[in-house]
């Protein structure tokens, strides 16, 4: 338990959304943080399976054709690095939100604090899981799961095994507005066709199975029990009510995705939003 269990916190079990609607709700979450003074942790699953693209991420590395042809969707995060396919199944997705002057300004201090949490629920679930202690070489710089494994925010397991244990989560975090947001990636299973299809590029697929490992490898349960024991995870950490988003922040994070993380002008060119009418 932290300090942060002083706050109002609330934990939301969120429903599969499309990934345009996912990231448009991390900004509604800020919203509520600085406007209600309640913070936010999530757990959430992408409906339908989407390749999200680091901030700076070129469009030209995405197989567009590829996408299309499999129903996957494309939007653009806030935070930076490489894309990471979201699969339905074999992702889980996690968020934290919390004012920024109540968390340490350090942005490694900050990452260690808020992948408490994570750690602890991979180790409630039976996986030997912790930061890398060793930077691993980037495979392909435009994957987040093939770029250079950083032991600031990337976590791998076994643990034991060093330098030749696998990821499992990359996390990531951005300031808004006097908030902080994190939010991460862990690897429930592996999807290595579409991770290495979604790019325009001629990747073989072991190149993603020799770096990645999942809960499912390390640990063999289902999924639904992973999910709910992040989401525990997430919640015993900063002592959080179980709890849900508000009718107008669902309206907002609808309207945001619209104008801005469904739309081309976002996703492919990075253009700034302009203020809703």
């Amino acid at each position: 338990m932290t300090t942060l269990a002083d706050r109002d916190w609330r934990l939301i079990r969120d429903e599969p959304r499309a990934g345009a609607t996912q990231m448009a709700l991390e900004e509604m979450a800020a919203e509520t943080a600085l406007s209600e003074d309640l913070r936010t942790v999530r757990v959430y699953d992408w409906e339908p399976s989407t390749l999200s693209l680091g901030y700076r991420q070129d469009a030209e590395t995405v197989d567009w054709e590829y996408c299309q042809q499999k129903g996957i969707d494309v939007t653009r995060r806030q935070t930076g690095g490489g894309g990471i396919y979201h699969d339905r199944y074999a992702d889980i997705s996690y968020t934290i939100v919390a004012p920024a002057d109540e968390v340490p300004g350090d942005l490694m201090e900050c990452y260690a604090l808020f992948c408490e949490p994570i750690l602890e629920g991979l180790k409630r679930i039976g996986v030997d899981a912790d930061f890398a202690r060793v930077e691993q070489s980037a495979i392909y710089q435009p994957s987040c799961y093939l770029r250079n494994i950083n032991p600031a925010h990337d976590v791998v397991a076994p643990a034991e095994d060093g330098d030749e244990a696998g990821k499992i989560s990359g996390n990531a975090q951005y300031r808004q507005r006097e908030v902080v947001i994190q939010h991460g990636s862990i690897s429930f299973d592996r999807e290595a066709t579409a991770h290495v299809g979604v790019f325009d590029t001629d990747l073989e697929e072991t190149t993603f199975t020799d770096r990645v490992t999942s809960i499912r490898e390390q640990a063999g349960i289902d999924r639904e029990q992973a999910v709910d024991t992040l989401a525990d995870a997430l919640g015993d950490w900063c002592g959080a009510a179980e709890g849900e988003w508000a009718d107008d922040e669902l309206e907002a994070a609808c309207d945001l995705a619209d104008r801005k993380y469904g739309a081309d002008a976002w996703v492919r060119d990075r253009e700034t939003l302009e203020a809703s009418g």
